[in-house]
């Protein structure tokens, strides 16, 4: 008679005891009585990714705000950062890190896609909720991610916002500048779609490597120079799409561009007056005009946290995002786990950000739909 057929269901209950035990052990170390620690990877490059550095500055004036006022049931909410210089292989690599060795309570607030999406991977594998990804990539939302909550929207609907406007405007032509990548495919993909629903032409796939020459992207300015288009519009990457844009400009072409989100403040301020007229699809309200209760907000508290630095749309992002992680950290409960944090979310389907609501369900983790569209003007400003 085989008896370690009669003991193997002795062998799982045990297992799962010791599983449980872990996951008890865990929190035990993230969730104290008087914080709780959360991990972060987030591009900085050492301080150089200026849209980074905004980000976390927002973050940190919304945390110390909160923590001043008794964090989340008494608890100081705190951050554990290690940067990822926008590699993958690292954000994997630190996701790891945070999770095995910190033993945080859930992962939070990284940029840009690549990233983000090495991010979730380890998310995923190791059952540890991912909050407030600050990135427009498709692989955040589908397939669903049950465990991935974005705040803002993605880039696919800045997409449709940009190109809805385009049409108009009585623009036909349009020309893509993305990554040579999986996301970027993925990217492309949407993209296509939407032009295709507008009745729009996709003239140029503009593809790119990290590692592309100056040579190389002033042969794509030649094929935007010479395409008779009325738009291009980029998918992040907001360096390279400078340098694209001073190589056009550079050759007397008027072709009118437009971005996404990802790092305009800092775009806008490298190109000078290059970037007068360009037009930007943002994710968060004007951080300049008080029009909004969640602008209000955040600029009185940013002055008072980080006097003689400028607002922008990053540092407002990192704000609204780390308010959302605070007010998702309540809906925990007295004695939070990452199980009844998810549940929070889901029983009470979504969050009220000042008005703004990004949307939770058992099924559709969507966050927030808000795109709005935003005109650098010849003052040098931000005009929504």
């Amino acid at each position: 008679m085989d008896l370690a057929y009669l003991f193997r269901p002795l062998r799982f209950a045990f297992a799962n005891v010791m599983l449980l035990a872990c996951a008890d052990a865990v929190l035990a170390q993230s969730v104290t009585p008087r914080q709780i620690l959360i991990g972060q990877n987030i591009t900085l490059q050492g301080g150089k990714n200026a849209y980074g550095v905004a980000v976390m500055d927002g973050i940190d004036t919304y945390l110390k705000e909160a923590n001043a006022k008794g964090g989340v049931n008494g608890r100081q909410v705190v951050v554990k950062t290690l940067d990822d210089e926008n590699n993958s292989n690292r954000a994997e690599a630190n996701a790891r890190t945070l999770i095995e060795q910190d033993k945080v309570f859930l992962l939070f607030g990284s940029i840009e896609g690549g990233p983000s999406t090495a991010v979730m991977k380890v998310s995923n594998e190791l059952q540890v909720p991912f909050f407030g990804p600050m990135a427009g990539s498709p692989t955040l939302r589908r397939p669903y991610q049950p465990l991935v909550f974005p705040v803002r929207a993605e880039h696919r609907e800045e997409f449709r916002v940009l190109l809805e406007y385009l049409r108009s405007t009585g623009g036909k032509r349009v020309a893509f500048f993305r990554a040579d990548s999986e996301v970027g495919l993925l990217h492309l993909e949407n993209f296509k779609k939407i032009c295709q629903e507008l009745g729009l032409e996709l003239v140029l796939d503009l593809h790119f490597k990290s590692d592309i020459s100056d040579a190389q992207l002033a042969a794509m300015a030649g094929r935007i120079a010479a395409a008779d288009l009325q738009g291009v519009i980029n998918h992040g990457s907001s360096g390279l799409y400078e340098k694209l844009i001073r190589q056009v400009r550079a050759l007397g072409s008027p072709t009118p561009f437009l971005a996404v989100n990802s790092g305009s403040t800092q775009l806008a301020r490298q190109l000078g007056p290059l970037a007068h007229g360009l037009l930007f699809a943002q994710v968060v309200p004007s951080p300049w005009e008080r029009r909004t209760e969640l602008a209000r907000e955040y600029q009185e508290a940013f002055r008072r946290h980080k006097p003689g630095i400028d607002f922008s749309y990053g540092s407002l992002e990192g704000y609204m995002t780390a308010k959302a992680l605070v007010a998702a950290l309540r809906l925990a409960g007295p004695n939070p786990t990452r199980e009844s944090f998810v549940q929070g979310l889901h029983k009470a389907g979504g969050l009220d950000i000042n008005g703004l609501r990004p949307i939770y369900l058992n099924g559709d983790h969507a966050g927030l739909k808000l795109v709005d569209l935003a005109i650098y003007t010849r003052d040098n400003r931000f005009r929504h």
